[in-house]
């Protein structure tokens, strides 16, 4: 009589891990469809540096307003100099001002782009974020 109860509660309880097992990598998968802009900088700035940080994040709120509002898009300045930024920094395996666009496992750094064209061609800058991004939004 054991045998058969802790067959039917085996048979009970194997379609529930499994339930739980297919939400976790649902909601993974989910965590990974959010595009995240991070622009790593020092406590001491220059011009360019914060015109990268500005243009960067307006023209992500500009382009993707509806994914910045339900939470699919973000942007965040982080601060090497402080703690909490530190830890991103070597998260991100970043050393020095960076500009990076991440989703999922894939990065794109486009620091170079921000400190050409964010305060003498915003445009062109706004253009190459978007082509980044939709880049992102494919995979």
């Amino acid at each position: 009589m054991k045998t058969i109860q802790s067959i039917l509660l085996l048979a009970l309880l194997i379609p529930m891990v499994c339930l739980a097992q297919t939400s976790k990598k649902e909601a993974k998968a989910t965590s990974t469809d959010k595009v995240e802009a991070y622009y790593f900088h020092f406590s001491s700035r220059c011009v360019t540096c914060k015109a990268v940080e500005a243009e960067a994040k307006k023209n992500l709120e500009t382009l993707y307003p509806e994914m910045v509002k339900q939470g699919k898009m973000s942007f965040q300045a982080v601060n090497m100099d402080e703690a909490p930024g530190k830890v991103i920094a070597e998260k991100m395996q970043v050393s020095g001002q960076t500009l990076l666009l991440v989703k999922g496992t894939q990065k794109i750094n486009i620091t170079n782009e921000g400190f050409l064209y964010a305060r003498t061609n915003p445009e062109k800058f706004k253009s190459i974020i978007k082509e980044k991004v939709d880049g992102l939004l494919k995979l």
